[in-house]
């Protein structure tokens, strides 16, 4: 049979200390005069949002904040979001933070000029719901991510909680995608620890998996292999010395790489990491972190090969899944990654509807080996026990 596919690659991107200096060029070319600034309430109060803003204003472009997302942003932030932006009469998004503030930012770019008959859910991505969406009426997005691990901003999706539902859920659009992005690395030398800890094993859970899924993307294998290369390399680096700007580089870009690599798939960790996250507002990245080891272990019957390529291009002591394996729970303990789920506080009670929620995630549709149900809770539970 002949193979067949449909691939999309990333956007303009610009790589290196400094480069937030670019921000109004990029804006100018991009068409604004009026840009709104997406960020998280956290970042709102850093030094980097208000130098953001002083180079757009240096420039001519009126431009504005807003900071009320969630963690794990939501349809109402989000709504709000769309109501500021339309109101205050904005022409672009600069999407300034971590992965929630880049969803949100983009979500907001995408809909806010749209039909008012659409709700936020109609661009889930499910089917070819995206082709209700006027693109000419999406804004453009500069992408300026602040953590090394969702590469959100060379995304065509946004994950955002549907609070009254207890999901999460993916919208997608192929203009989704930010049209510049600029990795700084100076803006990433304030994040504590354990956050470029759980941000780069975020990074790592995305090449993983996009390396262990069977979907046929030769690039996508080859790109997340190498980004995994600059993981093993820089992310102990970066959590052992925060201001390791060469690593704090090479992170930025593996992020950027992991993004770019699941358009190959995700799976069985995103699966259960955006349920937990959903129903217990967890750091998405904290929970791919201890969940990684034993999906890889529930699916190592179908990823032996390519895990042995991968022990050896990491040229790990040993050949093979169980030095892989090993790799992965020695880095984890060199991090201070917790290795049970149990330990960040959660318990097996609603063990049947998690198995039942990651079944239904979009990402399961990536996994080596289809899971039920049953096994997904399963799953769970060894994550929270730590059987391995």
């Amino acid at each position: 049979m002949a193979l067949q596919a449909e691939w999309n690659y990333p956007t303009a991107i610009s790589v290196g200390a400094g480069v937030l200096r670019r921000l109004p060029e990029a804006c100018r070319q991009l068409g604004m005069t009026k840009p709104l600034l997406v960020t998280d309430p956290g970042l709102a109060q850093q030094p980097m949002v208000p130098r953001a803003l002083a180079l757009c204003r240096a420039a001519g472009l009126e431009s504005s904040v807003f900071s009320d997302i969630r963690g794990n942003p939501t349809a109402d932030n989000v709504s709000l979001g769309m109501r500021v932006f339309r109101r205050g009469g904005f022409d672009g998004v600069i999407a300034l933070g971590g992965g929630s503030s880049l969803d949100a930012g983009k979500t907001i770019a995408m809909m806010a000029a749209q039909s008012q008959s659409l709700s936020l859910w109609d661009a889930e991505d499910l089917g070819d719901n995206w082709t209700r969406l006027d693109a000419r009426l999406m804004a453009p997005v500069v992408a300026i991510p602040t953590t090394a691990g969702t590469g959100s901003e060379v995304g065509r999706a946004a994950v955002i909680t549907d609070s009254a539902r207890r999901v999460k859920r993916i919208l997608f659009h192929p203009q989704m995608l930010p049209a510049r992005v600029l990795l700084d690395p100076e803006l990433t030398l304030g994040l504590p620890a354990h956050l470029s800890a759980a941000t780069g094993m975020d990074a790592l859970s995305h090449n993983l998996e996009a390396y262990c899924a069977p979907g046929y993307h030769p690039m996508a294998a080859g790109i997340a292999l190498e980004a995994m290369r600059l993981i093993k390399l820089h992310l102990p680096r970066v959590v052992a010395n925060g201001d390791d700007l060469e690593a704090r580089t090479q992170m930025l870009v593996a992020s950027c790489m992991g993004a770019t690599a699941f358009q190959r798939g995700l799976g069985a960790m995103h699966a259960l990491a955006h349920s937990l996250g959903a129903l217990y507002d967890k750091h998405h990245g904290l929970l791919n972190a201890i969940l990684m080891p034993y999906v890889l272990r529930a699916n190592r019957s179908a990823i032996e090969a390519p895990i042995g390529r991968l022990a050896r291009y990491l040229e790990l002591p040993e050949p093979g899944f169980d030095a892989c394996l090993l790799w992965l729970l020695d880095l984890r303990a060199e991090l201070g990654i917790p290795h049970t789920l149990a330990e960040i506080g959660l318990g097996r009670e609603e063990a049947q509807r998690i198995g039942q929620m990651a079944l239904a995630d979009a990402a399961a549709a990536g996994n080596p080996i289809a899971f039920d149900a049953e096994q997904y809770a399963g799953l769970f539970r060894d994550a929270l026990t730590g059987s391995l």
